[in-house]
Protein backbone atom coordinates (compact mmCIF):
# COMPACT_ATOMS: atom_id res chain seq x y z
CA UNK A 1 0.00 0.00 0.00
CA UNK A 2 3.03 2.34 0.95
CA UNK A 3 4.55 1.98 -2.65
CA UNK A 4 1.00 2.46 -4.29
CA UNK A 5 0.05 5.47 -2.15
CA UNK A 6 3.86 6.53 -2.67
CA UNK A 7 3.83 6.15 -6.94
CA UNK A 8 0.50 8.36 -7.20
CA UNK A 9 1.87 11.32 -4.96
CA UNK A 10 4.80 11.52 -7.33
CA UNK A 11 2.65 11.02 -10.73
CA UNK A 12 0.40 13.28 -9.28
CA UNK A 13 2.62 15.97 -7.90
CA UNK A 14 2.03 18.65 -10.24
CA UNK A 15 -1.58 18.46 -11.14
CA UNK A 16 -2.87 18.46 -7.96
CA UNK A 17 -0.64 21.22 -6.98
CA UNK A 18 -2.68 23.37 -9.73
CA UNK A 19 -5.99 21.84 -8.55
CA UNK A 20 -5.30 22.28 -5.01
CA UNK A 21 -3.20 26.10 -5.24
CA UNK A 22 -5.89 26.85 -7.81
CA UNK A 23 -8.60 26.55 -5.96
CA UNK A 24 -7.42 28.47 -2.69
CA UNK A 25 -6.17 31.18 -5.00
CA UNK A 26 -9.75 31.30 -6.29
CA UNK A 27 -10.85 31.63 -1.97
CA UNK A 28 -8.45 34.19 -1.27
CA UNK A 29 -8.50 36.05 -4.87
CA UNK A 30 -12.46 35.96 -4.67
CA UNK A 31 -13.05 37.55 -1.26
CA UNK A 32 -10.78 40.62 -2.41
CA UNK A 33 -12.70 41.30 -5.13
CA UNK A 34 -16.29 40.81 -3.74
CA UNK A 35 -15.19 43.09 -0.66
CA UNK A 36 -14.39 46.10 -3.18
CA UNK A 37 -17.59 45.54 -4.91
CA UNK A 38 -19.89 45.16 -2.55
CA UNK A 39 -18.27 46.92 0.67
CA UNK A 40 -21.54 47.70 2.79
CA UNK A 41 -24.01 45.76 4.18
CA UNK A 42 -26.60 47.56 2.40
CA UNK A 43 -25.15 46.56 -1.03
CA UNK A 44 -24.85 42.67 0.35
CA UNK A 45 -28.65 42.56 1.56
CA UNK A 46 -29.79 44.09 -2.04
CA UNK A 47 -28.30 41.75 -3.48
CA UNK A 48 -29.53 39.12 -1.61
CA UNK A 49 -32.54 39.92 -2.00
CA UNK A 50 -32.50 40.64 -5.56
CA UNK A 51 -31.46 37.03 -6.19
CA UNK A 52 -33.94 35.43 -3.21
CA UNK A 53 -36.61 37.28 -5.47
CA UNK A 54 -35.33 35.50 -9.21
CA UNK A 55 -34.56 32.42 -8.19
CA UNK A 56 -32.57 31.65 -11.48
CA UNK A 57 -29.79 33.03 -9.56
CA UNK A 58 -30.00 31.07 -7.51
CA UNK A 59 -29.27 28.08 -9.50
CA UNK A 60 -25.75 29.20 -10.02
CA UNK A 61 -25.20 30.35 -6.75
CA UNK A 62 -24.74 29.15 -3.04
CA UNK A 63 -27.36 28.90 -0.14
CA UNK A 64 -27.84 32.64 1.22
CA UNK A 65 -26.95 32.73 4.94
CA UNK A 66 -26.71 36.51 6.04
CA UNK A 67 -25.59 39.80 4.57
CA UNK A 68 -22.49 39.22 7.05
CA UNK A 69 -19.12 40.06 4.96
CA UNK A 70 -17.72 35.92 5.16
CA UNK A 71 -21.10 34.60 4.94
CA UNK A 72 -21.69 36.73 1.88
CA UNK A 73 -18.61 35.90 0.39
CA UNK A 74 -19.63 31.53 0.89
CA UNK A 75 -23.09 32.27 -0.81
CA UNK A 76 -20.67 33.63 -3.93
CA UNK A 77 -17.79 31.50 -4.47
CA UNK A 78 -18.36 28.25 -2.27
CA UNK A 79 -20.06 26.46 -4.80
CA UNK A 80 -17.74 26.88 -7.85
CA UNK A 81 -14.83 25.89 -4.46
CA UNK A 82 -16.69 22.70 -4.58
CA UNK A 83 -17.17 22.19 -8.15
CA UNK A 84 -13.28 22.51 -8.31
CA UNK A 85 -13.14 20.23 -5.28
CA UNK A 86 -15.65 17.39 -7.13
CA UNK A 87 -13.56 17.59 -10.76
CA UNK A 88 -10.12 17.05 -8.65
CA UNK A 89 -11.52 14.32 -7.26
CA UNK A 90 -13.59 12.73 -10.14
CA UNK A 91 -10.46 12.87 -12.48
CA UNK A 92 -8.29 11.59 -9.99
CA UNK A 93 -10.43 8.46 -9.09
CA UNK A 94 -10.87 7.45 -12.91
CA UNK A 95 -7.26 8.24 -14.08
CA UNK A 96 -5.85 5.72 -11.40
CA UNK A 97 -8.19 2.51 -12.02
CA UNK A 98 -10.14 2.53 -15.59
CA UNK A 99 -7.50 5.14 -16.59
CA UNK A 100 -4.83 2.39 -15.78
CA UNK A 101 -6.38 -0.38 -16.83
CA UNK A 102 -7.11 0.83 -20.70
CA UNK A 103 -3.10 1.97 -20.37
CA UNK A 104 -2.31 -1.51 -19.56
CA UNK A 105 -0.48 -0.45 -16.55
CA UNK A 106 -3.14 -1.91 -13.93
CA UNK A 107 -2.45 -5.41 -15.32
CA UNK A 108 1.28 -5.05 -14.30
CA UNK A 109 0.33 -4.07 -10.45
CA UNK A 110 -2.94 -6.72 -10.55
CA UNK A 111 0.26 -9.18 -11.06
CA UNK A 112 1.91 -7.93 -8.20
CA UNK A 113 0.79 -9.28 -4.28
CA UNK A 114 -1.15 -6.13 -4.35
CA UNK A 115 -3.66 -8.00 -6.60
CA UNK A 116 -7.03 -5.88 -7.88
CA UNK A 117 -8.56 -4.42 -5.15
CA UNK A 118 -5.54 -2.81 -3.28
CA UNK A 119 -5.11 -0.41 -6.48
CA UNK A 120 -8.68 0.84 -5.89
CA UNK A 121 -8.41 1.16 -1.93
CA UNK A 122 -5.11 3.33 -2.49
CA UNK A 123 -6.77 5.55 -5.09
CA UNK A 124 -9.50 5.68 -2.74
CA UNK A 125 -7.40 6.87 0.21
CA UNK A 126 -4.80 9.08 -2.25
CA UNK A 127 -8.40 11.11 -3.02
CA UNK A 128 -9.10 11.21 0.82
CA UNK A 129 -6.08 12.96 1.15
CA UNK A 130 -5.90 15.18 -1.83
CA UNK A 131 -9.25 16.60 -0.75
CA UNK A 132 -8.12 17.30 3.05
CA UNK A 133 -4.80 19.51 1.56
CA UNK A 134 -7.57 21.45 -0.79
CA UNK A 135 -9.76 22.12 2.46
CA UNK A 136 -6.56 22.99 4.44
CA UNK A 137 -5.10 25.18 1.74
CA UNK A 138 -8.65 26.97 1.53
CA UNK A 139 -9.04 27.55 4.72
CA UNK A 140 -5.60 29.00 5.28
CA UNK A 141 -6.53 30.85 2.25
CA UNK A 142 -9.48 32.31 4.09
CA UNK A 143 -7.73 32.54 7.02
CA UNK A 144 -4.97 34.96 5.37
CA UNK A 145 -7.32 37.62 4.28
CA UNK A 146 -8.82 37.72 7.74
CA UNK A 147 -11.46 35.73 8.21
CA UNK A 148 -12.51 33.88 10.85
CA UNK A 149 -10.51 31.06 11.59
CA UNK A 150 -13.06 28.15 12.73
CA UNK A 151 -15.64 29.78 9.97
CA UNK A 152 -12.32 29.63 7.45
CA UNK A 153 -11.47 25.51 8.78
CA UNK A 154 -15.61 24.63 8.37
CA UNK A 155 -15.45 26.44 5.12
CA UNK A 156 -12.68 24.31 3.59
CA UNK A 157 -13.72 21.17 5.29
CA UNK A 158 -17.41 21.66 3.58
CA UNK A 159 -15.24 22.06 -0.15
CA UNK A 160 -12.95 19.05 0.75
CA UNK A 161 -15.86 16.51 1.99
CA UNK A 162 -17.92 17.97 -1.44
CA UNK A 163 -15.13 16.32 -3.26
CA UNK A 164 -14.64 13.18 -1.12
CA UNK A 165 -18.37 11.97 -2.00
CA UNK A 166 -17.69 12.73 -5.92
CA UNK A 167 -14.23 11.03 -5.19
CA UNK A 168 -16.49 7.50 -4.75
CA UNK A 169 -18.59 8.88 -7.55
CA UNK A 170 -15.45 8.54 -9.72
CA UNK A 171 -14.22 5.08 -8.55
CA UNK A 172 -17.99 3.61 -8.95
CA UNK A 173 -18.01 5.13 -12.56
CA UNK A 174 -14.72 3.76 -13.44
CA UNK A 175 -15.89 -0.18 -12.06
CA UNK A 176 -19.39 0.61 -14.17
CA UNK A 177 -18.08 1.81 -17.29
CA UNK A 178 -15.91 0.36 -19.58
CA UNK A 179 -13.20 3.26 -20.61
CA UNK A 180 -12.08 6.38 -19.00
CA UNK A 181 -13.58 8.56 -21.65
CA UNK A 182 -17.05 6.82 -20.89
CA UNK A 183 -16.47 7.03 -16.61
CA UNK A 184 -15.35 10.98 -17.14
CA UNK A 185 -18.65 11.74 -18.66
CA UNK A 186 -21.20 9.58 -16.77
CA UNK A 187 -18.88 11.26 -13.18
CA UNK A 188 -19.46 14.82 -14.79
CA UNK A 189 -23.39 14.53 -16.00
CA UNK A 190 -24.01 12.91 -12.36
CA UNK A 191 -21.81 16.31 -10.70
CA UNK A 192 -23.79 18.68 -12.82
CA UNK A 193 -27.16 16.58 -12.40
CA UNK A 194 -26.81 16.98 -8.21
CA UNK A 195 -25.38 20.24 -8.68
CA UNK A 196 -28.87 21.72 -10.64
CA UNK A 197 -30.98 19.86 -8.24
CA UNK A 198 -29.21 21.76 -5.40
CA UNK A 199 -29.73 24.61 -6.85
CA UNK A 200 -33.37 24.07 -7.81
CA UNK A 201 -33.89 22.79 -4.10
CA UNK A 202 -32.73 26.36 -3.25
CA UNK A 203 -34.32 28.34 -5.53
CA UNK A 204 -37.83 27.12 -4.41
CA UNK A 205 -37.08 27.21 -0.99
CA UNK A 206 -37.89 29.34 2.24
CA UNK A 207 -36.60 32.61 2.64
CA UNK A 208 -36.74 34.84 5.77
CA UNK A 209 -38.69 38.03 6.47
CA UNK A 210 -35.84 40.51 5.81
CA UNK A 211 -34.71 38.29 2.21
CA UNK A 212 -31.17 37.80 3.18
CA UNK A 213 -31.75 33.94 4.31
CA UNK A 214 -32.68 31.01 2.36
CA UNK A 215 -34.07 27.60 3.88
CA UNK A 216 -33.36 24.87 1.30
CA UNK A 217 -36.12 22.60 0.13
CA UNK A 218 -36.05 19.25 0.48
CA UNK A 219 -34.09 18.49 -2.75
CA UNK A 220 -31.35 20.21 -1.95
CA UNK A 221 -30.85 17.75 0.35
CA UNK A 222 -30.18 14.85 -2.32
CA UNK A 223 -27.36 16.83 -3.63
CA UNK A 224 -23.49 16.68 -2.20
CA UNK A 225 -23.72 20.32 -3.28
CA UNK A 226 -26.71 21.07 -0.84
CA UNK A 227 -25.03 19.21 2.09
CA UNK A 228 -22.08 21.08 1.73
CA UNK A 229 -24.11 24.69 1.19
CA UNK A 230 -26.26 23.26 4.21
CA UNK A 231 -22.79 23.20 6.62
CA UNK A 232 -23.52 27.63 6.40
CA UNK A 233 -19.89 28.51 7.51
CA UNK A 234 -19.68 31.62 8.97
CA UNK A 235 -23.40 31.53 9.90
CA UNK A 236 -24.63 28.33 11.67
CA UNK A 237 -21.13 26.55 11.36
CA UNK A 238 -23.00 22.67 11.25
CA UNK A 239 -21.14 20.17 10.88
CA UNK A 240 -23.49 16.99 10.55
CA UNK A 241 -24.08 17.79 7.38
CA UNK A 242 -20.26 16.88 6.39
CA UNK A 243 -20.84 13.36 7.64
CA UNK A 244 -23.48 12.81 4.24
CA UNK A 245 -20.46 13.98 2.03
CA UNK A 246 -18.03 11.67 3.95
CA UNK A 247 -20.66 8.61 4.05
CA UNK A 248 -21.46 9.12 0.49
CA UNK A 249 -18.10 8.93 -0.50
CA UNK A 250 -17.01 6.28 1.94
CA UNK A 251 -19.86 3.73 0.58
CA UNK A 252 -19.21 4.51 -2.89
CA UNK A 253 -15.66 3.67 -2.40
CA UNK A 254 -16.72 0.20 -0.88
CA UNK A 255 -18.62 -0.79 -3.36
CA UNK A 256 -16.29 0.04 -6.37
CA UNK A 257 -13.82 -1.71 -4.48
CA UNK A 258 -16.27 -4.79 -4.37
CA UNK A 259 -17.47 -4.43 -7.78
CA UNK A 260 -13.17 -4.33 -8.40
CA UNK A 261 -13.22 -8.07 -7.08
CA UNK A 262 -15.74 -9.36 -8.36
CA UNK A 263 -15.16 -8.43 -12.09
CA UNK A 264 -12.39 -9.31 -14.94
CA UNK A 265 -9.56 -7.03 -15.46
CA UNK A 266 -9.88 -4.52 -18.60
CA UNK A 267 -14.46 -5.78 -18.32
CA UNK A 268 -17.25 -3.62 -17.12
CA UNK A 269 -20.57 -4.06 -15.87
CA UNK A 270 -21.98 -1.60 -18.35
CA UNK A 271 -21.86 -3.50 -21.31
CA UNK A 272 -19.56 -1.60 -24.20
CA UNK A 273 -22.32 -1.08 -27.43
CA UNK A 274 -21.54 -2.91 -30.21
CA UNK A 275 -20.94 -1.07 -33.49
CA UNK A 276 -23.10 -1.68 -36.66
CA UNK A 277 -21.33 -4.25 -38.94
CA UNK A 278 -20.30 -2.06 -41.65
CA UNK A 279 -18.81 1.24 -41.54
CA UNK A 280 -20.31 4.23 -43.21
CA UNK A 281 -18.90 6.05 -45.88
CA UNK A 282 -17.88 9.07 -43.66
CA UNK A 283 -15.36 6.77 -42.00
CA UNK A 284 -13.05 6.41 -45.15
CA UNK A 285 -11.47 10.09 -44.57
CA UNK A 286 -10.01 10.43 -41.04
CA UNK A 287 -11.76 13.58 -40.59
CA UNK A 288 -14.59 11.81 -40.63
CA UNK A 289 -13.29 9.13 -37.90
CA UNK A 290 -12.29 12.37 -36.11
CA UNK A 291 -15.95 13.27 -36.22
CA UNK A 292 -16.91 10.21 -35.11
CA UNK A 293 -14.95 9.91 -31.94
CA UNK A 294 -16.20 13.67 -31.02
CA UNK A 295 -19.63 13.33 -31.86
CA UNK A 296 -20.62 12.58 -28.54
CA UNK A 297 -18.72 14.80 -26.79
CA UNK A 298 -20.06 17.65 -28.61
CA UNK A 299 -23.68 16.95 -28.40
CA UNK A 300 -22.57 17.42 -24.60
CA UNK A 301 -21.01 20.69 -24.81
CA UNK A 302 -23.38 21.88 -27.29
CA UNK A 303 -26.34 21.19 -24.43
CA UNK A 304 -24.26 23.34 -22.46
CA UNK A 305 -23.87 26.08 -25.16
CA UNK A 306 -27.42 26.51 -25.07
CA UNK A 307 -28.40 26.71 -21.75
CA UNK A 308 -25.79 29.58 -21.89
CA UNK A 309 -27.75 31.14 -24.75
CA UNK A 310 -30.50 31.05 -22.89
CA UNK A 311 -29.84 32.38 -19.98
CA UNK A 312 -27.91 35.03 -21.06
CA UNK A 313 -30.82 36.40 -22.87
CA UNK A 314 -33.25 35.85 -20.42
CA UNK A 315 -31.07 36.82 -17.03
CA UNK A 316 -30.30 39.99 -18.30
CA UNK A 317 -33.50 42.02 -17.75
CA UNK A 318 -32.93 40.60 -14.15
CA UNK A 319 -30.08 42.05 -13.40
CA UNK A 320 -30.59 44.91 -15.48
CA UNK A 321 -33.19 45.78 -12.50
CA UNK A 322 -31.08 44.20 -10.11
CA UNK A 323 -28.26 46.87 -11.04
CA UNK A 324 -31.01 49.65 -11.04
CA UNK A 325 -31.02 49.19 -6.90
CA UNK A 326 -27.58 47.97 -6.23
CA UNK A 327 -24.41 49.90 -8.30
CA UNK A 328 -22.41 47.55 -7.28
CA UNK A 329 -24.08 44.92 -9.51
CA UNK A 330 -23.67 46.74 -12.62
CA UNK A 331 -20.25 48.08 -11.45
CA UNK A 332 -19.12 44.04 -11.20
CA UNK A 333 -20.58 42.95 -14.46
CA UNK A 334 -19.04 46.18 -16.69
CA UNK A 335 -15.66 45.34 -15.26
CA UNK A 336 -16.01 41.94 -16.85
CA UNK A 337 -17.76 43.20 -19.61
CA UNK A 338 -16.10 46.48 -20.58
CA UNK A 339 -18.63 48.24 -22.21
CA UNK A 340 -21.88 48.79 -23.42
CA UNK A 341 -25.23 49.38 -20.91
CA UNK A 342 -26.23 46.36 -18.12
CA UNK A 343 -28.33 44.13 -20.98
CA UNK A 344 -25.20 43.89 -23.28
CA UNK A 345 -22.73 43.39 -20.36
CA UNK A 346 -24.42 40.53 -18.88
CA UNK A 347 -24.87 39.14 -22.60
CA UNK A 348 -20.96 39.68 -22.71
CA UNK A 349 -20.23 37.94 -19.38
CA UNK A 350 -22.41 35.06 -20.54
CA UNK A 351 -20.80 34.79 -23.51
CA UNK A 352 -17.55 35.23 -22.01
CA UNK A 353 -18.33 31.79 -19.80
CA UNK A 354 -19.42 30.34 -23.37
CA UNK A 355 -16.06 31.16 -24.89
CA UNK A 356 -14.69 29.03 -22.37
CA UNK A 357 -17.19 26.39 -22.77
CA UNK A 358 -16.27 26.06 -26.49
CA UNK A 359 -12.89 26.59 -26.03
CA UNK A 360 -13.69 23.33 -23.55
CA UNK A 361 -15.26 21.23 -25.92
CA UNK A 362 -12.50 22.14 -28.97
CA UNK A 363 -9.59 20.81 -26.76
CA UNK A 364 -10.82 17.88 -25.93
CA UNK A 365 -11.03 17.13 -29.89
CA UNK A 366 -7.14 17.90 -29.56
CA UNK A 367 -6.73 15.84 -26.62
CA UNK A 368 -8.59 12.86 -28.61
CA UNK A 369 -5.70 13.31 -30.87
CA UNK A 370 -3.36 12.14 -28.14
CA UNK A 371 -5.12 9.71 -26.84
CA UNK A 372 -5.41 7.73 -30.33
CA UNK A 373 -1.53 8.22 -29.98
CA UNK A 374 -1.17 6.68 -26.75
CA UNK A 375 -3.57 3.34 -27.43
CA UNK A 376 -1.70 2.95 -30.82
CA UNK A 377 -4.76 3.02 -33.08
CA UNK A 378 -3.49 6.80 -34.63
CA UNK A 379 -0.69 4.23 -35.81
CA UNK A 380 -2.91 1.81 -37.39
CA UNK A 381 -4.60 5.19 -39.40
CA UNK A 382 -0.78 6.61 -40.17
CA UNK A 383 -0.01 3.13 -41.74
CA UNK A 384 -2.52 3.55 -44.76
CA UNK A 385 -2.42 6.31 -47.46
CA UNK A 386 -3.03 8.72 -44.85
CA UNK A 387 -0.18 11.56 -44.72
CA UNK A 388 0.42 12.76 -40.90
CA UNK A 389 -0.27 16.24 -42.13
CA UNK A 390 -3.88 14.93 -43.07
CA UNK A 391 -4.34 13.59 -39.66
CA UNK A 392 -3.71 16.12 -37.51
CA UNK A 393 -5.63 18.64 -39.99
CA UNK A 394 -8.59 16.31 -39.77
CA UNK A 395 -8.80 16.51 -35.89
CA UNK A 396 -8.06 20.26 -36.35
CA UNK A 397 -11.31 21.03 -38.40
CA UNK A 398 -13.56 18.72 -36.42
CA UNK A 399 -12.35 20.51 -33.16
CA UNK A 400 -13.23 24.14 -34.58
CA UNK A 401 -16.49 22.74 -36.10
CA UNK A 402 -17.13 21.40 -32.79
CA UNK A 403 -16.24 24.98 -31.33
CA UNK A 404 -18.73 26.08 -33.91
CA UNK A 405 -21.66 24.12 -33.31
CA UNK A 406 -21.94 24.90 -29.34
CA UNK A 407 -21.69 28.36 -30.25
CA UNK A 408 -24.42 27.55 -32.88
CA UNK A 409 -26.49 26.40 -29.91
CA UNK A 410 -26.17 28.87 -27.77
CA UNK A 411 -27.14 31.15 -31.00
CA UNK A 412 -30.45 28.95 -30.82
CA UNK A 413 -30.49 29.11 -27.02
CA UNK A 414 -30.37 33.21 -27.03
CA UNK A 415 -33.51 33.08 -29.65
CA UNK A 416 -35.62 30.96 -27.28
CA UNK A 417 -34.77 33.67 -24.94
CA UNK A 418 -35.58 36.51 -26.58
CA UNK A 419 -39.12 34.97 -27.68
CA UNK A 420 -40.19 33.85 -24.44
CA UNK A 421 -39.13 37.17 -22.86
CA UNK A 422 -41.29 39.60 -25.45
CA UNK A 423 -37.49 41.15 -26.05
CA UNK A 424 -36.10 43.43 -28.51
CA UNK A 425 -34.89 41.16 -31.20
CA UNK A 426 -31.67 43.74 -31.38
CA UNK A 427 -30.36 41.25 -28.71
CA UNK A 428 -29.81 38.60 -30.89
CA UNK A 429 -27.88 40.87 -32.81
CA UNK A 430 -25.86 41.24 -29.60
CA UNK A 431 -25.78 37.89 -29.30
CA UNK A 432 -24.23 36.57 -32.69
CA UNK A 433 -21.46 39.94 -32.59
CA UNK A 434 -20.25 38.06 -29.20
CA UNK A 435 -20.67 34.47 -29.87
CA UNK A 436 -18.70 34.99 -32.87
CA UNK A 437 -16.16 36.38 -31.47
CA UNK A 438 -16.16 34.48 -28.44
CA UNK A 439 -15.63 31.21 -31.71
CA UNK A 440 -12.75 33.22 -32.95
CA UNK A 441 -11.02 32.96 -29.32
CA UNK A 442 -12.34 29.15 -28.57
CA UNK A 443 -10.82 28.07 -31.82
CA UNK A 444 -7.42 29.94 -30.73
CA UNK A 445 -7.01 27.21 -27.61
CA UNK A 446 -7.68 24.64 -30.19
CA UNK A 447 -4.79 25.55 -32.81
CA UNK A 448 -2.54 26.39 -29.35
CA UNK A 449 -3.26 22.35 -28.33
CA UNK A 450 -2.33 21.46 -31.86
CA UNK A 451 0.90 23.62 -31.75
CA UNK A 452 1.89 21.56 -28.61
CA UNK A 453 0.61 18.36 -29.51
CA UNK A 454 3.60 18.83 -32.13
CA UNK A 455 5.79 20.08 -30.12
CA UNK A 456 5.89 18.25 -26.37
CA UNK A 457 3.01 15.48 -27.62
CA UNK A 458 3.04 14.13 -23.87
CA UNK A 459 2.41 17.29 -22.29
CA UNK A 460 -1.07 17.88 -25.06
CA UNK A 461 -3.24 17.29 -22.24
CA UNK A 462 -2.47 18.94 -19.55
CA UNK A 463 -1.20 21.96 -21.18
CA UNK A 464 -4.43 22.11 -22.94
CA UNK A 465 -6.52 22.42 -20.23
CA UNK A 466 -4.15 24.82 -17.78
CA UNK A 467 -4.50 27.01 -20.98
CA UNK A 468 -7.97 27.36 -20.47
CA UNK A 469 -8.33 27.49 -16.83
CA UNK A 470 -5.56 30.20 -16.98
CA UNK A 471 -7.40 31.76 -19.82
CA UNK A 472 -10.90 31.53 -17.74
CA UNK A 473 -9.28 33.16 -14.52
CA UNK A 474 -7.81 36.39 -16.63
CA UNK A 475 -10.83 36.58 -18.29
CA UNK A 476 -13.78 36.50 -15.94
CA UNK A 477 -12.47 37.20 -12.68
CA UNK A 478 -9.32 39.24 -13.70
CA UNK A 479 -11.18 42.73 -14.09
CA UNK A 480 -12.74 41.48 -10.24
CA UNK A 481 -9.74 40.74 -8.83
CA UNK A 482 -8.21 43.65 -10.30
CA UNK A 483 -5.40 42.82 -12.63
CA UNK A 484 -3.71 44.83 -14.74
CA UNK A 485 -5.92 45.39 -18.28
CA UNK A 486 -2.92 43.90 -19.93
CA UNK A 487 -2.76 40.76 -18.30
CA UNK A 488 -6.92 40.55 -18.48
CA UNK A 489 -5.92 41.11 -22.19
CA UNK A 490 -3.65 38.00 -22.61
CA UNK A 491 -6.85 35.45 -22.33
CA UNK A 492 -8.37 35.59 -25.83
CA UNK A 493 -11.68 34.88 -24.24
CA UNK A 494 -11.03 38.33 -21.92
CA UNK A 495 -9.97 40.65 -25.80
CA UNK A 496 -12.75 38.94 -27.65
CA UNK A 497 -15.04 41.81 -29.48
CA UNK A 498 -17.71 42.64 -27.74
CA UNK A 499 -21.01 45.03 -28.39
CA UNK A 500 -20.71 48.61 -27.36
CA UNK A 501 -24.04 50.65 -27.44
CA UNK A 502 -24.74 50.83 -31.13
CA UNK A 503 -20.97 49.98 -32.29
CA UNK A 504 -18.41 47.14 -31.83
CA UNK A 505 -15.65 47.21 -30.21
CA UNK A 506 -13.34 44.67 -32.54
CA UNK A 507 -10.52 44.88 -29.45
CA UNK A 508 -7.61 41.52 -29.98
CA UNK A 509 -9.76 40.05 -33.00
CA UNK A 510 -7.20 40.80 -35.17
CA UNK A 511 -4.38 38.98 -33.32
CA UNK A 512 -6.40 36.27 -32.21
CA UNK A 513 -7.02 35.91 -36.09
CA UNK A 514 -3.51 36.22 -36.75
CA UNK A 515 -2.11 34.27 -34.11
CA UNK A 516 -4.87 31.08 -35.45
CA UNK A 517 -3.22 31.15 -38.63
CA UNK A 518 0.07 31.10 -37.78
CA UNK A 519 -0.85 28.34 -35.19
CA UNK A 520 -2.11 26.04 -37.92
CA UNK A 521 0.81 26.61 -40.40
CA UNK A 522 3.31 26.04 -37.41
CA UNK A 523 1.34 23.01 -36.03
CA UNK A 524 1.07 20.94 -39.89
CA UNK A 525 4.46 22.21 -40.99
CA UNK A 526 5.77 20.66 -37.69
CA UNK A 527 3.80 17.59 -38.12
CA UNK A 528 5.43 16.82 -41.02
CA UNK A 529 8.68 16.19 -39.53
CA UNK A 530 7.19 14.28 -36.05
CA UNK A 531 7.88 11.15 -34.91
CA UNK A 532 4.99 9.30 -33.35
CA UNK A 533 5.15 9.20 -28.79
CA UNK A 534 2.58 6.37 -28.40
CA UNK A 535 3.84 6.34 -24.99
CA UNK A 536 3.27 8.30 -21.94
Amino acid sequence: MGALLAQRARRDARQLSMWVVGTAAMAGLGYVGVVSSFATEQERAALLAAAIANPVILLFRGLPSGADEAAFIVFLIFPWLAILASMMSLFLAVRHTRGDEEEGRAELVSATPAGRTRPVLATAIHGFFANIALALLTAVAFIAVGLDALGSLIAGAAAGAVGISFLGVGLMAAQLMRTSRGANAVAVWAMLTTFMLCGVGNAIGTPSDDLTRMESSWLTWLSPFGWGENVRPFSDDLLWPLLLCLALGGALSAAAILLASRRDLGESFVAERLGPASATAALATPTGLAWRLARGGALGWAVGGLLVGVLATTLATVVEEIGADNPSVQEMINQIAGAGDIEQATLTTFFTMLGVLAACAGVQVMCRARQEETRGTAEIVLASPVARVRWLAGYLAVGVAVVLIVVGAAFAGAAVGIASQGSSWNAMRDAVVTGSGQAVAASVFVVATALVFTLAPRLTIPLGWSFIALAAVLGLFGPIFGLPEWLVHLSPVGVAPIVSGDGVDVRGLWWLVAAIAIGVLAALSLMRRRELAPSE
